[in-house]
């Protein structure tokens, strides 16, 4: 009897059939894997685009009003009866109070946001782990931060609106010379487009309650958290402007 163990024969990996092939990536995106991650960044990738292109235009109109507001208010006029050169800028007393309290309350809506983002992407992280085997899903209480940012921001709205009842309750509207004309159009344009960020929110919020895709809702939230941020910004540039401006 031989004591020789027979040959041991080796096979080639990777070619033909047979052998232990390395683990392959699906699908036929553009990226190499197609476990739908390089979509997501696409889609990510152009929402963000589209909050730079928006928040541009925005800017470059908030920034035509300004041009507008200080060229209005250093310019003179002839008086026809003294034929002096007068300064028509008629002043006016704002409700800083009132304002003051409004910038508190979209500064925090600007904080519960940025709560709401973190919390998305971190569910967003847990749940790729929940077929994990020995890892525990992400118990935590979940806080309703998109509904607080939105009831935040309608409290912003409607002190807004009760500081347009202040001034037209002392006499000044829109058709009033100077000052006064520029304050409604700042804060409503700004009141306008922050609308827009209540409504998309709301949106947020229906994906939710609708149990829509997790990465559609990473989306929406993070595009919008960026969107909201950039309002409260905005807001306080504004109300230096309006305070300091007069």
């Amino acid at each position: 009897m031989s004591l020789m163990s027979p040959p041991i024969t080796q096979e080639r990996v990777g070619q033909g059939g047979g052998g232990v092939h390395p683990p392959g990536f699906g699908g036929g995106g553009n990226s190499g894997p197609g476990d739908g991650s390089s979509d997501y960044e696409r889609r990510l990738h152009r929402a963000r685009l589209g909050l730079i292109l928006g928040i541009v235009s925005i800017s470059m109109l908030f920034v035509t009003a300004t041009a507008v507001f200080l060229l209005r208010h250093a310019a003179v006029v002839m008086d026809p009866h003294s034929h002096l050169y007068v300064h028509q800028w008629l002043q006016v007393e704002i409700p800083v109070r009132l304002l003051l309290l409004n910038t508190f309350v979209l500064l925090l809506s600007s904080l519960t946001m940025e709560w709401a983002r973190r919390s998305v992407a971190r569910e967003m992280v847990f749940s790729s782990l929940r077929a994990i085997p020995g890892v525990a899903w992400d118990s935590e209480v979940k806080v309703p931060w998109l509904g607080i940012t939105v009831t935040l921001g309608v409290v912003f709205l409607a002190g807004q609106a009760l500081a347009w009842q202040a001034l037209q309750a002392h006499g000044f509207h829109v058709s009033t010379a100077g000052f006064s004309p520029f304050f409604y159009l700042l804060t409503g344009a700004h009141a306008a487009h922050l609308a827009v960020g209540i409504l998309v929110l709301f949106y947020a919020g229906m994906v939710s309650l609708l149990h829509g895709s997790l990465e559609h809702r990473r989306i929406v939230v993070e595009t919008a958290a960026w969107y909201w941020h950039f309002m409260a910004v905005l807001w306080v540039y504004v109300f230096a402007l309006l305070q300091f401006g007069r």
